[in-house]
């Protein structure tokens, strides 16, 4: 699922203030999964955040809460947008639109599930309804604390009974039996319903409710005896539409939903994808089938496949080759949003965002800390915003213009030569693929006055589509955890507009409208020479220097996928629960282990193997009184549990770290079904209130949930999915031209088949005339067939593993 926010238009009122400082928070079904960045002192924050998350199946809906930050106290709540799974799914194209914001209705805002079984009993006077109340989990927290205290009733007609009330904990166990005596001239008419509600007891005031299931009484005529999970669900009262007086969001939300089968059915499409980096064919049909809309998806999908196979290099050529000879003008050359061009973006930010970060950080970091006021439009000069830089009275338009072309050049000058100095840093495979590039354009444009194009092709992607977009956003780009301010904004702007420039080699400067950049332009000139300099030497790579093995993860075992402060519950002891327990940790996670010292420099490193990780998860704040804590289960040599708590400084790093460890333990075969959100103290869970500490846990685990980043591992069964599925939408398109069959389905595909059976390669698929170009479409057609045919299969199996009644889907 990808999620795009756009903007947020609120009713003044709203704020006491008269303004708001807007934040929007993303929650599938209970679970925080993301937080944008704070937009201060705005009623109409853009965001243009995106998220690509990974769901499981069983999900039910997605919620947007926008909050308004607070100094002090609480964030308050502005309004909540709620997307079932069916809604979003029923858009074949995802839902692109302005949505009004409601208010929480607390009656609606439920979560959790609850475990009971319930029996319909004929006694020798009036049959009895037997429900027996075991446990719930994670219900909604109603009390100021961060708990409830909940108790269960259940209700048929007008009879009920209740449990007791446990006191504080979202998570009871009753283990309690209700039953009542019913009516049995009603009963036999199988109508009404039975319903139990669970509901969290208040001293003063009335109870709060936390959810309901509501059970047919023909299904119990059925099914004597129900029990399982069931989710609690809101009262169902009708919003009522406030009309976007609490504002409106503007959302893109696009669910992709897929059966992965087993590898064994992919891999012939594997194989054919491997064959096309030496006769192209197959990749030309893929991509002749793909449209516009999808090819950002495609391009990152065949890098990560190809990075999988060890072949991204001559994947990349293919595409790179490709576009090169249909190019007659140079200045067109990669101009357009084709297939290569984006392959090449995707590939730059799979294998090249630690290099990144490491050329750019520091100097972000000190752009965002001394938030200079920096400006070189004339139209655009705030002498009200600038400082005063001399005692001798008001500062005048050009002194702010001298000053910020000063600080502008200072700024670009450590862009530039960080850049320059790191062909060391540069990743290897991103080298090779810059160089076989710099060979294919060489090759097409051999004219004098076409010198630097070797170079522009290079430049463009380096410079203009990486390097330059980081500088504009940087925390789309993971370089900062929060949007810049409008100075800031300002500063990092006129910063990327001077490097497109260096990347354009300065060849327009003097010819755009923007003739107040000119201050710029002597550097942007002088920086050309070092700037051709670095690429020579960027190239100047062996192609064995890349290994072609095959590699599971994109990153290797020895490079850091995240690193930085955060703070480590200490070890187990007398104060193993004080709110100050917590000390300063620098951590690092590679796909081996998450290790952590006192200080980056530390050389004393504890670890702990990412192997034996078991769960990954967050810490309810009623636990520590702390906000922002996560728990790392582990499993030691002699298969005991281990738990290490750990405390972010915000809700976005919490998310990021989460997911992060999610990633690199997702292949573990010992991950936990259950977990403790709360921690062991006073003799007993603060989450569930259970004594024993070997328990296991009350709430279920959420290691399917996790952001899709530039750091996901290569999964090859989900990345051919999607490429089976964008060739199962071109199907028609490639017989009409490869084949020149009918449109008859079955009689074409029923030939492929016949002729394929007689020959596995597909030689005598097709009469033996029949061009390269038609035999590899046949076989094409033959596997997207083969693997149509097991979705079905698959299908067909998923309806007969599935209970004939489904009372709380």
């Amino acid at each position: 699922m990808t999620i795009c926010m756009r903007t947020l238009s609120t009713d003044p009122s709203v704020a006491r203030s008269g303004t708001s400082d807007p934040y929007c928070i993303v929650k599938v079904d209970s679970e925080v999964v993301a937080r944008t960045a704070t937009v201060w002192k705005n009623l109409n924050p853009f965001w243009g955040e995106e998220y690509t998350l990974h769901l499981p199946m069983g999900f039910h809906s997605l919620s947007f809460l926008v909050m308004d930050e607070d100094t002090i106290g609480h964030d308050d709540v502005i309004g909540k947008i709620t997307l079932s799974k069916d809604a979003i799914g029923s858009q074949a194209k995802g839902i692109d639109s302005w949505l009004n914001l409601t208010r929480v209705d607390p009656d609606d805002d439920v979560q959790g599930e609850i475990h009971l079984s319930l029996q319909l009993l004929e006694g020798p006077k009036k049959p009895t309804l037997r429900c027996q109340i075991i446990e719930a989990r994670d219900l909604a927290p109603r009390d100021i604390s961060g708990t409830s205290d909940p108790f269960a009733r259940v209700i048929f007609n007008s009879r009920s009974a209740e449990t007791s009330i446990i006191k504080r904990t979202r998570f009871p166990h009753w283990g309690e039996t209700l039953e009542l005596e019913l009516d049995s001239e009603g009963l036999s008419e199988q109508q009404g319903t039975v319903t139990v509600e669970v509901w969290d007891w208040d001293m003063v005031g009335k109870n709060d409710f936390l959810g309901k299931v509501e059970f047919p009484v023909a299904c119990l005529h059925k099914t004597p005896l129900l029990e399982g999970w069931f989710r609690l669900l809101p009262l169902g009262n009708n919003e009522v539409d406030v009309g976007g007086k609490l504002g409106a969001l503007r959302l893109k939300v696009r669910l992709v939903e897929d059966r992965i089968l087993p590898s064994m059915y992919y891999q012939p499409l594997i194989d054919l994808l491997v064959e096309s980096v030496e006769d192209s064919s197959a990749l030309t049909m893929l991509e002749e089938v793909t449209t516009v809309e999808s090819r950002q998806d495609v391009a990152m999908t065949l890098v990560k496949i190809y990075l999988g196979q060890g072949l991204v290099v001559p994947f990349l050529d293919y595409l790179n080759t490709r576009e090169v000879n249909h190019t007659t003008d140079p200045n067109t050359l990669f101009r357009s949003n084709s297939l290569a061009s984006k392959a090449m973006e995707q590939f730059m930010k799979a294998v090249g965002m630690l290099y990144l970060h490491e050329v750019l950080k520091p100097i972000i970091n000190r752009i965002f800390d001394e938030r200079k006021y920096i400006e070189l439009d004339p139209c655009k000069i705030d002498l009200n915003r600038s400082r005063r830089i001399s005692f001798k009275g008001a500062v005048s338009e050009a002194e702010v213009r001298d000053n910020s072309a000063e600080m502008l050049q200072g700024y670009l000058t450590s862009i530039i030569e960080s850049i320059v100095s790191s062909v060391d840093q540069c990743p290897s495979v991103m080298r090779v693929a810059f160089k076989q590039l710099h060979k294919r354009v060489e090759e097409q444009f051999t004219e004098p006055e076409n010198e630097d194009v070797k170079y522009l092709a290079i430049s463009g992607f380096f410079f203009l589509r990486f390097f330059a977009p980081a500088i504009l956003t940087p925390k789309l780009f993971h370089l900062r955890d929060q949007h810049a301010d409008t100075r800031t904004s300002r500063t990092l702007l006129l910063l990327a507009k001077a490097l497109q420039s260096v990347g354009n080699l300065g060849l327009q400067l003097g010819h755009g409208k923007e003739q107040w950049m000119a201050p710029l332009h002597p550097i942007i000139l002088r920086s050309v020479a070092c700037v051709k300099d670095f690429l020579d030497k960027l190239i100047d790579i062996d192609h064995d220097t890349v290994s072609e093995v095959p590699q599971r993860a994109i990153l290797l075992p020895s490079v850091i996928v995240k690193e930085g402060y955060l703070h480590k519950h200490k070890a187990e002891g007398t104060q193993l629960l004080s709110r100050f327990a917590f000390k300063k940790r620098y951590f690092w996670l590679t796909s081996e282990t998450l290790s952590y010292a006192k200080t980056s420099e530390w050389q004393v490193r504890s670890s702990i193997p990412v192997r034996c990780v078991c769960a990954v998860e967050r810490v309810d704040e009623n636990a520590f009184q702390q906000q922002n804590v996560m728990q790392v289960i582990s499993q030691n040599n002699d298969g005991q549990l281990q738990t290490m708590y750990i405390q972010c400084k915000n809700v976005n790093e919490l998310n990021q770290w989460l997911s992060a460890i999610r990633k690199a333990s997702i292949y573990n075969e010992r991950m936990l079904p259950s977990f403790h959100p709360g921690a062991h103290r006073s003799g007993k869970w603060t989450c569930c209130l259970q004594a024993d500490r070997a328990v296991p846990g009350c709430s279920r685990t959420h290691s399917a949930v996790t952001l899709g980043d530039w750091s996901d591992p290569l999964d090859p069964d989900v990345e051919t999915q999607m490429i089976f599925k964008q060739l199962l939408q071109g199907r028609d398109k490639l017989r009409k031209k490869y084949l020149e069959m009918p449109d008859d389905d079955q009689t074409s595909n029923k030939e492929i088949r016949i002729n394929s059976d007689v020959n596995p390669d597909g030689a005598e698929s097709i009469p033996q005339l029949m061009k390269t170009g038609q035999s590899v479409a046949a076989r094409l057609l033959v596997v997207i067939e083969d693997l149509e045919q097991a979705h079905v299969t698959f299908q067909h199996r998923e309806k007969e593993d599935t209970p004939s009644v489904i009372l709380n889907p």
